[in-house]
């Protein structure tokens, strides 16, 4: 069985230079096939699942901690890299300075 709700880790990047600063915007990173967009058509690649996307699912129920993976994804994604990028449906800093 699956879960009602469903908790999201949201990966997030700003171009601000004081990303406290509250009128700083944040840009999501969107996965391919991820919820996100709610304007966005559902992924179906039945039997099928993104791993990356599907690992997403279930850090949400963990903490960070229990997946040390997602900060080397966060890493990767301030750093640009082009096979990590590749990962994701869109990325928001394309063409532009890394957040």
């Amino acid at each position: 069985s699956i879960t009602r709700e469903r908790t999201e880790v949201i990966l997030q990047g700003t171009s601000s230079l004081d990303p406290n600063d509250p009128s700083a915007v944040w840009e999501e990173f969107e996965f391919k096939c991820k919820p996100g967009d709610l304007r966005r058509r559902p992924c179906l690649i039945s039997p099928y699942h993104y791993r990356l996307d599907w690992l997403m699912w279930f850090a949400a129920f963990q903490t960070y901690e229990q997946n040390e993976w997602i900060i080397h994804l966060a890493g990767k994604l301030l750093a640009q890299e082009e096979e990590t990028l590749s990962l994701l449906a869109t990325n928001p800093f394309a063409g532009r300075d890394p957040p």
